[in-house]
This record gives structure tokens, sequence and C-alpha cells, in this order.
């Protein structure tokens, strides 16, 4: 639990009233064009003539049902931060944080994690009055949240053997098997922290990290899964059902760690190898790709869009 000081008084929606420095405008209006720079950068690297060609080879229904689960998608992922919310015990509305959540996991996935995970979802806590640590601690239990359900699922499905790798890949099964061995124990090493470790602070390269309680764990490892089982079920409805669920969600697992270790903004083209190199030969390399622009569109640049216009409203009310 983080020190009651450094949250803001219960009642005040964690506003504070200060004064801001003779810099401080200028630092939000280059923040801003920042943000604006990268956007336009993004957009710049969208074939939009692919998009709307891809989108028109999926029936509607298909699409529909897609967009629905990806607003289920998102709303899951909203609720990461309450978790951070309730273990910190800070002031800011559950609206507020939900809404936070969301603009920062859009920037995350079409700008990378330094964009949306930490310069953004940091400066707009700042701006509902939260001080360090609190903050920091709400964001290291987000992204651990996201990677404690991946664990667990990726571990299972590379363990019961779900994912059979090309000849050409550096890993075999029972490569795959053991890295999803580790993977479970991991996740169990950490719910055992959690639950059982005396020391319950730990500080890295001065940072301070405190422990939650295993039910906050619980729920960490509940509502992560729930994700990314949901995103699963977003590109098995887009490739039509065509191979099963297991299928689907092991190549999405693959590709999502794949995009991490490339380094590259929102996985372009990672996500796109993965998925041909693997179902490419059952589905076609054509279905493939259309199902995935699709599903980029629904679940990457739609929500960006949404994202980007609440993200200048919180700048501007923040600067009157």
């Amino acid at each position: 639990m983080a020190n009651s000081s450094s949250t803001p008084a219960p009642g005040t929606g964690g506003l504070t009233a200060q004064r801001r420095h003779p810099w401080g405008r200028w630092l939000s209006l280059a923040f801003g064009l920042a943000v604006l720079a990268l956007l336009t950068w993004a957009a710049g690297k969208v074939d939009w003539q692919a998009v709307l060609h891809s989108l028109r080879q999926v029936p509607l229904a298909t699409l529909l049902l897609a967009a629905l689960l990806c607003v289920a998608s998102h709303l899951i992922y909203s609720c990461y931060d309450l978790l951070g919310k309730r273990w910190t015990g800070h002031a800011v509305p559950t609206r507020r944080v939900m809404l936070i959540t969301f603009i920062s996991y859009a920037f995350n996935l079409n700008l990378g994690s330094l964009v949306g995970a930490f310069a953004i979802r940091l400066r707009l806590y700042a701006h509902e009055g939260l001080r360090q640590p609190v903050p920091a601690q709400v964001l290291a239990l987000s992204l651990g949240t996201n990677w404690l359900g991946y664990g667990l699922l990726a571990g299972g499905v590379f363990l019961m053997g779900w994912l059979a790798p090309p000849p050409q890949w550096p890993l075999g099964a029972a490569a795959l098997k053991g890295l999803g061995g580790l993977m479970w124990g991991l996740v169990a090493g950490y719910l055992a922290l959690c639950s059982f470790a005396r020391r319950r602070t730990y500080t890295l390269r001065g940072h301070l990290f405190v422990l939650p309680t295993i039910r906050i764990a619980g729920l960490q490892l509940l509502v992560s899964s729930a994700n990314w089982l949901t995103i699963g079920l977003i590109v098995h409805v887009l490739l039509q059902q065509a191979v099963p669920f297991g299928t689907t969600l092991a190549v999405l697992l693959v590709a999502a760690v794949a995009g991490v270790v490339a380094h590259v903004p929102a996985g372009l083209g990672v996500l796109e190898g993965v998925f041909v190199a693997l179902l490419g030969s059952t589905l076609g390399d054509a279905t493939v790709l259309a199902a995935l622009i699709a599903y980029r569109a629904l679940y990457y640049l739609a929500p960006l869009l949404m994202a980007a216009t609440a993200y200048f409203v919180l700048e501007a009310r923040s600067r009157r």
C-alpha cells in the first residue's frame, strides 16, 4: 500500500490547485505538438486503401461482432489501473482512471510503450494531482497485470502443444514446452511471493516496488487472462473460425511477444509475419492478411482516434 501522504485528500477527485511554472505552458505545448507529430507519422504508415479493401472482404456481421469484442477488450484493459487504484488508495475517480487507461493503451498499441504506457499515462495522472511514487506503482502493477495473464495462457498453450512450430523455427516443440513450463513457474512464483513473502517492499534502480496482496494478484490474473482471451477471440472471429480457437490464440500470443522483442511500434509487420508463417499455408496468405488488417483497423486505429480526441480534451481542461 502506498504512503497515504502521497495521495490527495479523499473527495477532491485527485485535483490539486497548484501554480504553474513559467515554462510549464511551453512544456505542455511541446508535449502536445510531439503527440500530434507521432499521430501524423502513424497515419502516414497506414495503407488506407488496403484497410478499406480488406474490410470489404469481411462480412458485415463478422465486423460488427469483432467490433463489439474490441469494445469489450478495451473496457477490460481499462480496469487494469482500477486494481492500482484499489491497491494504492488514491482518490482519482473510477471513470477518470478508466479513461486514462484507455487513452494510454490506445497510444501504446499504435506508438509504443514509451509514449502510451509511460509518457501519456504518467502525464495524465500528474494532471489529476497524483504525486510519485503512486503513478509509478499503478503503472508497474498494470504492466505486471498484462504479462501475468499472458504467462498463464501462453504457458498453457505451449505446454499443451497447441502450436506446431515450422521446421525453420529456432525453437522446436520440446523447447516450446520448456518455455511454457518456465512461464507457469514464474506465474506460480509471483503468486507465492504475494501470498507468503514477509518482505513486501523491494528497491530496483532507485524505484520502490511493493508486493500486492494475494487477492490483488488473483484479480490481476483473472482480468488479464480475460483480456488476452478476448483479443484472441477477435482475431478468431475475423478469421471466420477457419482454424480452432486454441490455434489462433497460440499464434497471437507468439506474435505479441515477437512484437515486443522487435521493438516495432504497433508490431507493424511482425504480427502479420507470424500469422502468415503459421497459418498462411492452411488459410492462404490473402485471407490471413485481410483478417489482420481488419483487426488493426478495429482494435488499433479506431480506438486511437477516440483516444487522441479524449487526450487533447483533457489537456485543454488541464490548461484552463
